[in-house]
């Protein structure tokens, strides 16, 4: 049978066009294809990264969770929201006792019986009601937090002996020993720690002058040291018991010294010098300074 040649040329022609298109139709879905694929990689990779930062939040705010008494002191101490005393002075309409026991409720978790629950709200004093948080406390086997309440007690009055003397002992439970220096309630900051010789107690120099706010000076070639405050100068020498407090001289029972590269003296000379005052609490060895 004869074909017509110039028909077979034309059906060829349109069946390589067929395959080019079909071709090119399968090339762009495939092209398609990969590009949803890719944007749906894309699109995931946000939420990943959202996952992970919920993630790696939620860990940070585990690992950020603070105990009792961080919330109440902050950097203060361990537990609490800047202390109990800061939660009485923001608080004008109860009893100092009130708001303590509201604050062991809901703070501590402390377990209150309504009789001493009752006993607290009748507290009035602020001192006296951060004593008895610290009690409560102490009690509970919380030592490190009764602390914490009765250096508020302390602050809140810094006449009541008691106070520093209950600090002492609740320190002698977690170990702390040796000399305690108190001034104006603070616990000054000490390279080398009070001790006591031929019966007087010598603490640093300079930390018990700018606990003070006085100025302090240091003569290398007279080995003499300098304390300066409110129109009231107090020198002393090294090694020596002669001390002058406005150029008048004065016979010290102890001489100043230099102990492990810091200057220390008696605290009462140095303290009623300056107008301060200057108590001893011998149960718990405790110097306590104060202005009036």
């Amino acid at each position: 049978m004869k074909v017509n040649k110039s028909w077979v040329i034309a059906a060829s022609c349109v069946l390589a066009t067929s395959l080019m298109t079909g071709s090119v139709f399968a090339k762009s879905d495939n092209a398609n294809n990969v590009k949803k694929e890719e944007a749906s990689v894309t699109s995931k990779a946000p939420e990943k990264d959202a996952a992970k930062e919920k993630e790696s939040k939620s860990t940070a705010e585990q690992e950020g969770v603070n105990s009792v008494t961080d919330s109440t002191y902050g950097k203060e101490g361990k537990n609490g929201y800047k202390g109990l005393l800061h939660a009485i002075e923001n608080v004008k309409d109860k009893p100092a006792g009130a708001v303590i026991a509201e604050q062991l409720l809901v703070k501590y978790g402390a377990a209150l019986s309504a009789e001493k629950k009752a006993e607290l709200e009748a507290i009035v004093e602020k001192d006296a009601a951060l004593s008895a948080a610290a009690d409560v406390l102490d009690k509970q086997g919380n030592v490190t937090d009764a602390v914490y309440a009765q250096k508020d007690a302390v602050k809140a009055n810094l006449k009541n002996i008691d106070s520093y003397k209950k600090l002492g002992k609740l320190y002698k439970k977690l170990g702390k020993k040796g000399v305690l220096l108190y001034v104006n309630g603070e616990e000054p900051v000490m390279e080398v720690h009070p001790f006591i010789r031929e019966g007087s107690t010598l603490v640093p120099f300079r930390a018990i002058a700018e606990a003070l706010k006085a100025e302090v000076s240091w003569n290398a070639e007279e080995r003499s040291v300098t304390v300066t405050r409110d129109g009231i100068t107090v020198k002393l020498f090294i090694d020596s018991t002669t001390a002058y407090v406005n150029g008048k001289e004065v016979t010290l029972e102890v001489a100043a010294s230099i102990t492990e590269g810091n200057t220390v003296v008696p605290v009462r000379f140095i303290s009623e010098s300056l107008k301060a005052v200057v108590e001893w609490e011998s149960e718990t060895t405790s110097v306590i300074v104060y202005e009036e």
